[in-house]
């Protein structure tokens, strides 16, 4: 099987099974997204769904955020990973917005990349799911998922994210990145794959190799 054959068949598949993917976050305006986001990094989306709805309740915007101290925003978020170095970074980063961008989340990856705490993927997401932009955002579902089909051979997300820009339509990246994301978080586990529930094995290459 080509490479190009293996997009093709993936690609159909998920148009087919999955034409209308969503980020499982829960979230009222883009801002609000923005912290889901980083606090969803090294976490569940259910464990930050369980802590968001008291955080945007007190801080609904970055305004009200701004004037948050990290403690007071530790006492939200204590149960996600890293709660300290988040609480530092949304209270930071709220600041910044206020001050440099007018309290908006701006739009570009270069301004928010340069926010504290948003790194790359982050601000993919951001990108793809708040703006509609042309955007692929890899996590760790998306990076294992994609090197054990098969469509990239990659061991870093900036290079994943380079090659499944190269292969899938520019239209279709952010929502390939949910279709990646939700088939690693549901079906291709990390430890114990679910392969004998999954419609991708004809063009899966790990499959493959487990049944020659």
């Amino acid at each position: 099987m080509t490479l190009s054959q293996r997009y093709e068949g993936v690609l159909a598949h998920f148009r087919s099974a999955m034409p209308h993917p969503e980020t499982e976050l829960h979230f009222g305006s883009t801002f609000q997204l923005l912290v889901a986001v980083m606090l969803s990094a090294q976490c569940t989306d259910r464990r930050v769904n369980l802590v968001t709805p008291a955080l945007f309740q007190k801080y609904p915007d970055a305004t009200s955020m701004a004037s948050a101290t990290a403690e007071d925003l530790l006492t939200f978020i204590h149960s996600v990973s890293y709660p300290n170095s988040k609480a530092r970074h949304l209270a930071d980063m709220a600041r910044q917005l206020v001050t440099r961008f007018n309290a908006q989340v701006p739009d570009t990856l270069e301004s928010l990349t340069s926010l504290p705490g948003v790194g790359r993927k982050t601000a993919n997401v951001i990108l793809a799911v708040a703006f509609g932009k042309d955007a692929m955002p890899v996590d760790t579902h998306v990076l294992r998922v994609t090197n054990r089909i098969g469509l990239v051979r990659a061991t870093t997300p900036l290079a994943t994210e380079r090659q499944l820009a190269r292969h899938i339509p520019s239209h279709l990246l952010a929502t390939a990145h949910h279709w990646f994301l939700l088939h690693g978080r549901y079906i291709c586990l990390a430890r114990k794959p679910k392969c004998s529930s999954c419609a991708l094995t004809p063009f899966c290459k790990h499959f493959s190799t487990l049944n020659p």
